[in-house]
């Protein structure tokens, strides 16, 4: 079982490092996300954080897609690292082997989950980043291991309409540029 969760700790990391860069006047900007403003963006990833802790405790997991923005009021940073801190502590040993059910997969350890659950808040970073004129380069290596991962859940998302259909990519292209584009972000 994956116990090495630094390319998950690396993500958030990157993810707060946006968040971070978002000037006061930015929050309402439209992003690369239908319908979202970059402070949904930021809603949705932060609602992430207490989703995987209610998996981690073996609780009910919040709806991180109805108004995101609920997740981020206010200081959309402050909200972003109490969320991060108090999932944090609760990736407990014994709740990162606990089974969570992962779709059609069935279920994984949290653990393994939380490996592939880098696709998520990277690919938000970058909308967050697009979103708000920052500069939108993301880690070769992160990108990599999460176009393995959004490989295996494109179609089930697809299928439930939270995600684009892909788009074409320029013969050459960078891996991120195809990741984005797999995703139906035009990059």
């Amino acid at each position: 079982m994956a116990r090495n969760l630094s390319g998950y700790r690396r993500t958030l990391d990157l993810f707060e490092g946006v968040v971070g860069g978002v000037a006061p006047d930015a929050w309402g900007a439209p992003s690369p996300c239908a319908r979202w403003s970059a402070r949904d963006v930021a809603g949705h990833v932060t609602g992430g954080q207490h989703m995987i802790r209610a998996l981690a405790a073996g609780e009910p997991v919040p709806d991180v897609n109805a108004d995101p923005a609920r997740f981020s009021p206010g200081d959309a940073l402050l909200a972003w690292r109490t969320a991060r801190k108090e999932c944090a502590a609760a990736l407990t040993p014994e709740a990162l082997r606990r089974p969570v059910p992962v779709g059609a997969l069935g279920e994984l350890p949290l653990a393994d989950f939380l490996e592939g659950y880098i696709l998520e808040p990277l690919v938000h970073a970058w909308d967050l980043a697009r979103a708000t004129a920052q500069p939108e380069r993301l880690d070769p290596d992160l990108v990599h291991h999460a176009f393995a991962t959004a490989q295996l859940v494109a179609a089930p998302l697809r299928a439930a309409g939270h995600l684009a259909p892909p788009l074409p990519t320029p013969p050459g292209a960078d891996e991120q540029t195809r990741l984005l584009a797999f995703l139906g972000r035009p990059a």
